[in-house]
């Protein structure tokens, strides 16, 4: 990946060579089920976002499975170590923050933060991998370069609003338990501002827009950083791509792109793990609000 030219990256032999511009919309183009012309198209489907999604949910079933499965007493693996502890940080968390039957909100938030944390770390599979095994297996489009493919899910707005709309779920959910199906519609217009039915209108609103703030700022936070995450990735690639030779400059460039690559990976496990923390957080949280009145 790191003196690859943008040219072999982006289109095959033969081919012109495509620029920083191309190269980069090439990358952050999704496999989709149709070209989407329009901001919002609900009948499309991006294929690679559901793919990974998926396979990612089904990596977090096996490795949670599997720690559960090997729980021994006495000196725990290094395996079960880790998993105990991060399974204790997160039943703290929940302790702290919602006071009320935990027995299922524990182990949901669990999910959501290894799930999330998988899903974050495809972005540390270098930006050409899937590029370079299409153009090693002649795997092509009608336009003759290689399939649109991505392989982070959460830096896909789709992928995470739609986990934020799971999370408004529960919310609703919770707020139906707990305060009962007409507790719940009383708060609805009565809170916060008061009872009066002047009020009614605007405490709805207020709520309307609070549980849509909620899951709009939820998932925006987790696709802006991992999409500004991934499109520096391409940024820092696009330094080797420069190499004509050992020359002063691609060799300047070519040291620039390996310190920035390891510099920006090292700080990107730190967005990474952040981003899975806050999404849990974030979920616990909200669903704990859920079990107190206004």
């Amino acid at each position: 990946m790191a003196l690859e030219k943008v040219a072999e990256a982006a289109a095959p032999a033969g081919e012109h060579a495509v620029t920083a511009g191309q190269y980069i919309t090439h990358h952050l183009t999704h496999l989709r089920s149709a070209t989407q012309t329009k901001i919002i198209d609900f009948g499309i489907i991006n294929y690679d976002t559901i793919f990974w999604s998926v396979l990612m949910a089904a990596l977090t079933f096996v490795l949670l499975y599997a720690a559960a499965r090997r729980v021994q007493p006495g000196v725990p693996t290094r395996f079960q170590g880790l998993v105990e502890s991060v399974v204790e940080l997160v039943d703290d968390q929940a302790k702290q923050i919602v006071h009320g039957d935990r027995s299922f909100i524990a182990p949901l938030a669990l999910t959501a933060f290894v799930w999330v944390l998988l899903m974050n770390s495809m972005d540390f599979l270098p930006v050409d991998l899937f590029a370079s095994f299409f153009r090693a297996a002649g795997i092509h489009t009608a336009e003759g370069h290689e399939p649109f493919f991505r392989v982070v899910p959460t830096a896909d707005l789709n992928g995470t609003l739609g986990m934020g709309i799971v999370v408004l779920f529960f919310m609703l959910y919770y707020n139906i338990k707990i305060k009962g199906g007409g507790g719940f519609v009383h708060e609805l217009f009565t809170a916060p501002f008061g009872a009066h039915p002047a009020l009614w209108i605007f405490n709805f609103a207020l709520n309307l827009i609070e549980f849509a703030a909620k899951t709009v700022s939820l998932s925006m936070r987790l696709f802006g950083n991992m999409f500004a995450g991934e499109l520096i990735f391409l940024l820092i690639a696009l330094l080797g791509s420069t190499w004509v030779g050992f020359t002063a400059q691609s060799l300047s460039l070519a040291g620039l792109h390996l310190f920035a690559g390891s510099i920006w990976a090292i700080f990107h496990i730190l967005i990474v793990l952040l981003q899975a923390f806050i999404f849990m957080m974030l979920t616990l949280v909200y669903i704990g609000q859920a079990h107190e009145g206004h």
